[in-house]
């Protein structure tokens, strides 16, 4: 695996699979020689990993170098490809037991690393070595499983078909089962008899195949599943009644055709009422999918030409005109108007955009006429990111999940023992008869319902992820629901979360009269010229507004957390803070009357010294933003403590800590220090989150149980943080908490009633109230199982009822 140096681009980034290390000391060998080669910046070997990284200039060393010589010390060594990912569709899942079948099926080989398998979404994620294995390597693995995989492009149009399907075959069903449901005291007519022979047999044959199916996948696989269960029931109900039928039973043997009739019908009706609520689940995806243009406007050489927005490539200009979508993500050349980016931001009124502009595909043009050029077309459009990362997220499993997981791989060997035991009790024990001991058997295999646990946490989070992406909120993985449901500590990075992030110079302090202030402006946007930091472009805003341009310096450093230093006019110029004045020998006193005035009210300082003398400060003012204090007070309403991480002076720290209404705060903390803040809380025992930019909070981000990631902007793909903001808004970040726990709340709740369904459905089904007049024929437990699903499901979609919250 290879990565570029974003640094020097000579150099580059390798990982390499080791083999042959016997100990520790093979480890450092391997190390200490690679290190010596020419070329080499630095060379890492893990032995746990059995890995070697190396830094190297690409002008100087090849990768056949390095190989050759590990090669030349006696080890094996080959290069690491990228991890390759794969998500894709599956037809076939019908409970718990499928999903943990068919993962292990897929980590059974070696070249896999991650399998994940969704039953709501019916959906698999896949990481694995590239190098070994393709995607159509993966597909295979999945049909020998007894599964059908499809292109995640045509899942939708194959849900849309297998639903149809569902229906006929539910229809099919009903129209077979009536007449034997209707001709139930009727079992002495020979000629009703040998029509409901037919209908049951056809029915048992067509309808009721797919579960034979299903079984015949599972056995093969040595597992047990849904359909195993149902097969069993519906079986043992038709071939015992075909066999009683043709007098193989003794001539008073019971018919019960209208058990197995009734039993697949009733299975179908859940299963078909269950996909329609999935798709309703799943919607919030849906109608994303549904928003990309599918024409576009393209401007020719000869004019104005509609074509597929597929067609259309980078660089390419495109006319948008009020009432259109905008084809792809792009930047506005000429003319203007207003843009509902709703689908990006969750913000309903609409954003008036001019030349110069970002527009994004899939938003709306209100009013006005524009011409866009295509920057990001396909796969790299912010939409196609957007759809790519939540369906990563609704396919991330939730750790509550590993308990379903765990209850589900013995649920169905458990269940056929529960109904052997149930046969062998009525039979032997209480001396029942065989056909009332051989209905509570059957009646016990159908109840077993494991989907409902199979269906609990997926189907929460599709919704939940679902119900925040409406709002602006893209939940990269489904854990973070849960995760953030439990938080305790909220760790806030003070510019541009808390603050509106963009200071504005509002002192500028010679420290005598006979500094030209307009000379020591100079000096500093001088300095400043080539900085990105927000009091760097404050600084070069005030000096544009009064017209001072910034002069050539050369030997330019900028060190993090301290500031800038560089050579202009024959002197040497330092500008930033006190660490980096004090590094420098810079005594400070002169101005040390007015520096705490300016810091006592929240100003950030920049200071400017020519050679050994302080020159002068600039002063600078980052306001709150107008949500962030309201934010800060219901975060600590909902009971989570709040910090604020600040590079800035504590003084100036205090005050906008004061202002926000935060718990605390860490002021003068150097950009590296971050991370090492998130693991003091996560050491406290706290579940801690962390906001900030996605990118240059990255470490932290990704330290913290949670990582949210505000004002995510256009390219979600490089945000850092398993929740991304799409609006600059903290109340998003309380949001995304009542959301997390409406979300836990409903898979506990789902998980309750589906163990609850079957502690106590199992039991009746069993005949333990026979004595009591409550007894449950095989076809009404088949029935409560399938409805045993639909209403975990249901209960799913009525966390939507969050939203007005929200």
């Amino acid at each position: 695996m290879a990565t570029s140096d974003d640094t020097d681009p000579t150099m580059t980034k390798e990982t390499y699979s080791i083999s042959g290390m016997s100990c520790t000391s093979c480890a450092a060998r391997i190390e200490k020689e690679i290190a010596l080669l020419e070329g080499v910046q630095a060379a890492a070997v893990n032995f746990a990993t059995e890995e070697l990284t190396v830094t190297r200039d690409q002008a100087t060393l090849s990768a056949d170098e390095i190989m050759r010589r590990v090669e030349e010390l006696g080890y094996g060594i080959r290069r690491t490809a990228p991890p390759g990912e794969l998500t894709f569709g599956v037809q076939g899942l019908h409970c718990a037991s499928c999903v943990n079948t068919l993962e292990k099926k897929l980590l059974e080989n070696p070249a896999i690393s991650t399998a994940i398998v969704n039953l709501a979404a019916e959906t698999g994620f896949v990481r694995f070595d590239s190098q070994a294995l393709n995607s159509a390597d993966i597909f295979s693995i999945v049909q020998a499983a007894g599964y059908t995989p499809r292109e995640i492009s045509r899942t939708e149009t194959d849900n849309d078909d297998a639903l149809r399907s569902q229906r006929t075959w539910l229809i099919i069903s009903l129209v077979a089962m009536l007449p034997i449901m209707l001709t139930m005291g009727m079992h002495s007519n020979r000629a009703v008899m040998q029509l409901n022979l037919l209908l049951a047999t056809g029915l048992q044959f067509s309808a009721g195949l797919i579960f034979y199916r299903g079984a015949w996948s599972a056995i093969k696989n040595r597992t047990a599943n849904m359909d195993v269960l149902v097969a069993l029931g519906t079986s043992a109900a038709y071939f015992y009644s075909l066999a009683a039928y043709f007098g193989l039973l003794g001539s008073h043997s019971a018919v019960f055709f209208e058990t197995s009739a009734m039993l697949i019908a009733f299975i179908r009706l859940g299963k078909y009422l269950e996909a329609r609520a999935r798709g309703k689940a799943g919607e919030a995806l849906k109608s994303l999918l549904h928003l990309q243009a599918d024409k576009a406007i393209l401007m020719t050489e000869a004019g104005e030409k509609e074509v597929p927005a597929s067609l259309v490539r980078v660089g390419d200009i495109v006319l948008v005109r009020a009432g259109d979508t905008i084809p792809v993500d792009g930047e506005v050349i000429d003319g203007g108007g207003a843009v509902n980016e709703s689908m990006v931001t969750g913000e309903s009124l609409p954003v008036l955009k001019k030349s110069g502009d970002s527009v994004t595909g899939a938003t709306i043009s209100t009013n006005g006429v524009m011409r866009i050029r295509a920057t990001r077309i396909g796969e790299a459009t912010l939409l196609a990111q957007i759809v790519k990362m939540v369906r990563e997220a609704q396919g991330d499993k939730a750790p509550i999940q590993r308990f379903a997981d765990a209850v589900s791989a013995w649920f169905v060997p458990l269940v056929l023992l529960l109904a052997a035991a149930t046969f062998l009790v009525w039979f032997n024990l209480l001396s029942s008869d065989f056909l009332t001991a051989f209905r509570f058997a059957i009646a016990v295999v159908v109840i077993a319902c494991p989907c409902a646990m199979g269906l609990a946490t997926p189907t929460a989070i599709m919704v939940g992820s679902g119900i925040a992406l409406k709002r602006g909120i893209l939940v990269k993985k489904g854990s973070a629901l849960e995760i953030i449901s439990n938080l305790q500590v909220l760790l806030l990075d003070k510019t541009g979360t808390l603050t509106r992030g963009t200071p504005e110079m509002t002192d500028l302090l010679p420290v005598s009269r006979s500094i030209d202030p307009e000379k020591l402006l100079e000096c500093l946007v001088t300095a400043e010229a080539y900085s990105t930091h927000p009091l760097a472009q404050a600084a070069l805003a005030a000096a544009r507004e009064a017209g001072i341009q910034a002069g050539e310096a050369t030997d330019f450093e900028e060190r993090g957390g301290y500031g800038i230093t560089c050579s202009y006019g024959g002197y040497h110029l330092a500008v930033g803070n006190e660490r980096l004045m004090l590094e420098e020998g810079i005594d400070l006193a002169p101005l040390a009357k007015k520096v705490l005035e300016l810091t006592a009210v929240g100003k950030s300082l920049v200071y400017v010294a020519v050679g050994k003398g302080l020159v002068g400060v600039a002063a600078f003012a980052d306001t709150l933003k107008p949500g962030s204090a309201a934010a800060v007070a219901e975060l600590r309403r909902i009971g989570i403590k709040t910090c604020m991480i600040t590079g800035d002076h504590a003084n100036v720290a205090a005050v906008v800590a004061q202002q926000a209404g935060v718990d605390s705060f860490e002021a003068e903390v150097l950009p590296g220090r971050k991370q090492e803040i998130v693991r003091d809380y996560q050491a406290r025992g706290l579940i801690t989150g962390m906001v900030g930019d996605g990118i240059n909070d990255a470490p932290a981000l990704a330290q913290a149980e949670i990582g949210i990631a505000i004002g995510g902007g256009t390219d979600v793909a490089k945000e850092t943080g398993d929740i991304v903001l799409m609006r600059d808004d903290l109340q998003d970040v309380v949001r995304s908490i009542i959301i997390g726990r409406a979300t836990l709340s409903k898979v506990k709740q789902n998980l309750f009633w589906a163990l609850f369904y079957n502690v106590l459905g199992i039991p009746v089904a069993a005949g333990l109230l026979y004595k009591y007049g409550i007894t449950l024929k095989p076809e009404y437990a088949g029935l409560a199982m399938a409805f045993s699903s639909v209403s975990v499901v249901l209960n799913s979609i009525m966390l939507k009822r969050v939203e007005k919250q929200l």
